[in-house]
């Protein structure tokens, strides 16, 4: 780990690891950023862009096209490489053609001497970021997901236009898998201090739960299908969520890199997991929950039966590759 420069590496060029690139070098994440892709010269046309921006960025980044070896001294490797869901392929589906790709990317990583945190966006992200634990063995406090945090973010965007107030004064959360079985707890759903719940009951049938709900399963169907469940082109109809990744990311860059720098000494920074632990999960307050499964959707196109998939199965998909 290097301590006098904050190194992150992205692997996978794509419209969300460029997205993600984009606002590293606005939002100065980093002093050295390196880009890693299978396309090396898509790599190299996508640093040199982002160099020709540095005169206008708000501080100096070094920028360029690298290797897996380059991840030696990096504080986070961020994975957004992976192949694309294909319309009509399960997210299941799509599991057993991204763990291959994983496996080419979780094990040069790990050989290079990498000894920072992985942040994984790549879908299924959830069990993605599993896979990535296993592969890498690293301590499960050094691999994290992006998770729901972007489902999160869409439904108070859309709880903020139905009560016509600012987003950021929503304060609710879809919890569980990213897609099939996500689900919001209205319980603990608050427009800034007041429950949702109570609003519904005194504005004498302006707003109800029924209506709320509807708007959290528009949030899944994104996930699933694209805007509000209807059958497009998931190349390009499909959202991305890049303004979403570039805030969540940056928040986890931003607080790891401060535990970097509270770690003056080496001693500490061999202790940097357990401090890590320590930080209470703004969601659950400290009380941390075990995936014990992952839901995963099964059937054809037109009809979706749910299932429940044992981590331990899923990852024997990677069995044989």
């Amino acid at each position: 780990m290097c301590t006098n420069k904050r190194k992150i590496v992205l692997v996978g060029t794509g419209m969300v690891g460029m997205s993600f690139a984009y606002s590293a070098l606005n939002r100065a994440l980093c002093d050295e950023l390196v880009l890693v892709d299978i396309d090396k010269k898509r790599a190299q046309g996508e640093a040199m862009d982002l160099n020709h921006g540095v005169a206008f960025a708000s501080a100096r980044m070094r920028i360029y096209a690298g290797e897996y070896q380059d991840c030696s001294d990096a504080d986070m490797v961020v994975i957004c490489a992976g192949v694309n869901q294909k319309p009509g392929e399960s997210r299941l589906d799509l599991l057993k053609r991204n763990a291959a790709v994983f496996q080419s990317i979780i094990e040069p990583v790990v050989r290079s001497g990498f000894g920072g945190v992985f942040l994984v966006a790549t879908n299924p992200v959830d069990i993605m970021t599993r896979v990535t634990y296993e592969l890498s063995g690293f301590n499960p406090n050094r691999v994290f997901g992006s998770g729901t945090t972007l489902d999160t973010a869409r439904l108070r965007y859309l709880l903020g236009e139905y009560f016509s107030v600012d987003p950021r004064n929503m304060h609710a959360y879809v919890i569980g898998e990213h897609g099939d079985s996500e689900f919001v707890p209205w319980s603990q759903a608050m427009l800034a201090t007041k429950s949702v719940a109570d609003i519904c009951e005194q504005s004498q049938g302006k707003y109800c739960l029924e209506e709320m709900q509807r708007l959290s399963q528009e949030v899944r169907d994104i996930v699933l299908y694209g805007t509000k469940g209807e059958k497009l082109d998931l190349k390009y109809d499909r959202p991305q969520g890049k303004g979403v990744l570039h805030q969540s990311f940056e928040g986890i860059c931003n607080n790891l890199q401060r535990r970097y720098s509270e770690t003056q000494s080496e001693s500490s920074r061999r202790d940097l997991e357990e401090l890590m632990s320590e930080s209470p999960c703004p969601v659950c307050k400290g009380k941390r929950l075990k995936m014990e499964s992952l839901a995963v959707t099964v059937g054809g196109s037109s009809i979706h039966d749910f299932t429940t998939l044992p981590v331990s199965e899923a990852l024997r998909f990677m069995e044989g590759l």
